[in-house]
């Protein structure tokens, strides 16, 4: 792993959710810049998806709980191509493909819609209940 291209992918992360924030005059960047390093560790070295199928069932999923880092996650994304710069620079507008709290869009990566905290910590333990079934031979 070459530490220098990790860390400069989580300052990019980081700056990309603060200028979110900035440009929304709305939105908290504190949790989505402290986060920013393992969640691009995350992605990058561990998480197992298909690019070009974000809808694979057999791709890994992470279930972002506090809404409000939001921006780390939309950052992170957008270093995978899921999102554009335009749709970060529309972060939390009316509309957008960037809401302040994540709406599902497994496509584009985002696996759950982020309301109460604690409710990704749920969807989190549903979907590990779900993974850790037999399965059945008869299908």
């Amino acid at each position: 792993m070459n530490l220098t291209a990790v860390n400069h992918a989580a300052d990019n992360i980081r700056v990309l959710a603060a200028s979110m924030v900035e440009k929304a005059k709305s939105g908290h960047p504190g949790g989505a810049m402290g986060g920013a390093d393992f969640v691009n560790v995350l992605y990058s070295q561990f998480l197992i998806t298909d690019p070009d199928d974000g809808k694979w069932l057999g791709r890994d999923r992470f279930f972002l709980d506090p809404g409000h880092m939001s921006p780390m996650l939309y950052s992170v994304l957008a270093l995978f191509g899921h999102y554009t710069i335009d749709e970060l620079q529309q972060f939390r507008q009316w509309g957008s493909p960037t809401p302040g709290h994540p709406e599902l869009h497994p496509e584009r990566g985002v696996e759950n819609t982020s309301g109460p905290l604690g409710q990704g910590h749920t969807m989190a333990v549903l979907s590990l209940s779900v993974s850790l079934q037999p399965v059945s031979a008869s299908g």
